[in-house]
């Protein structure tokens, strides 16, 4: 899918426009093969720059092609997809790609929010000015991350909440896919750090005053992010090594408990057992009504003697 905006300078209004013209913005979301092609044809640059975006593990970086005077700029932005029915939060590249002085391109290979927020938003911003876009794209970026750590740390503080009164393994699962999120996101995060202190020594793209007043303030809130995910992801590790001991601390509960109670058990049928043999038993004993009764009451106190020394050793707790 290709959409292209322009800004009318006159009304100062960003519409969407259907026409290359110079000014354009560009937004190519999981493009064609043909408007791959169609797009890099009429702007006279490289398939390669809009090739690198469409890559799931490209990381970020900035790139330049002196021969087209076409810069690539790549960042990673966050996004929230579905697996086995569950949210798993993750990360992909996100591309920018300033033509010349004439167009600027954003490609991804799905709809984000940080490009749909700009989209809703599209008076806020101008087209021509390609260096305050790129800026834009940052501080969002930077803003939605720190709006998705806030949603990770609220559904660690669910599952550890269902965790206190039931472990269950689906609650384990999902704390554990969140502990992988925040790998993800710390390291994107970095990522992104060392693009945007690039971008403000001013040696890739033109800056003003404004525009450093900007990044800067993507750069804070990026840093934020960047604490933000390290201190979730302590976190997390400490509560999912306390509930690891946890869990096994009540597997050998478990296992002690078992063990006694078969030991209890075991008492009266050895005690069956061995009536059972081929034995000489004295006659008034075996032909007494009450043998039964007695070999019975005999295993039970047994039964109740073992009970009271391995209570004594916690072995029944």
């Amino acid at each position: 899918m290709v959409k292209m905006y322009k800004t009318d300078i006159k009304a100062n209004k960003t519409e969407e426009t259907k026409e290359f013209k110079k000014g354009n913005w560009i937004n190519m979301i999981a493009p064609t093969e043909e408007e791959i092609k169609l797009v890099c044809k009429k702007l006279k640059i490289q398939e390669e720059f809009i090739r690198y975006c469409l890559d799931y593990e490209e990381k970020a970086r900035i790139d330049t092609e002196e021969d087209d005077n076409t810069t690539l700029f790549i960042i990673d932005v966050p996004v929230i997809e579905k697996e086995n029915n569950e949210q798993v939060y993750s990360t992909m590249p996100l591309g920018m790609i300033v033509v010349r002085d004439d167009y600027f391109i954003t490609v991804s290979l799905k709809t984000n929010r940080v490009v749909s927020e700009l989209e809703k938003a599209k008076n806020n911003i101008i087209t021509y000015k390609k260096s305050r876009m790129i800026l834009q794209i940052f501080y969002k970026n930077a803003e939605l991350y720190l709006k998705y750590l806030k949603k990770i740390n609220k559904e660690t503080e669910i599952a550890e909440n269902v965790l206190k009164t039931s472990l269950k393994n689906k609650e384990l699962l999902k704390m554990l896919s969140l502990e992988k999120s925040l790998v993800y996101f710390t390291t994107s995060l970095k990522s992104n750090e060392v693009v945007m202190e690039k971008t403000l020594r001013g040696k890739i793209i033109k800056l003003y005053d404004e525009d450093e007043d900007i990044l800067e303030d993507a750069i804070i809130e990026n840093k934020q992010a960047i604490e933000m995910s390290k201190i979730y992801s302590d976190i997390l590790n400490g509560t999912m090594d306390a509930y690891a001991s946890i869990i096994s601390n009540n597997l050998n509960g478990v296992m002690k408990f078992l063990t006694s109670i078969t030991i209890i058990l075991a008492i009266p049928t050895m005690i069956a057992s061995y009536w059972g043999m081929n034995i000489p038993v004295p006659m008034q004993f075996t032909s007494s009504p009450w043998a039964f009764y007695a070999v019975v009451a005999f295993s039970i106190i047994l039964g109740i003697i073992a009970m009271i020394w391995l209570k004594k050793k916690d072995m029944l707790d």
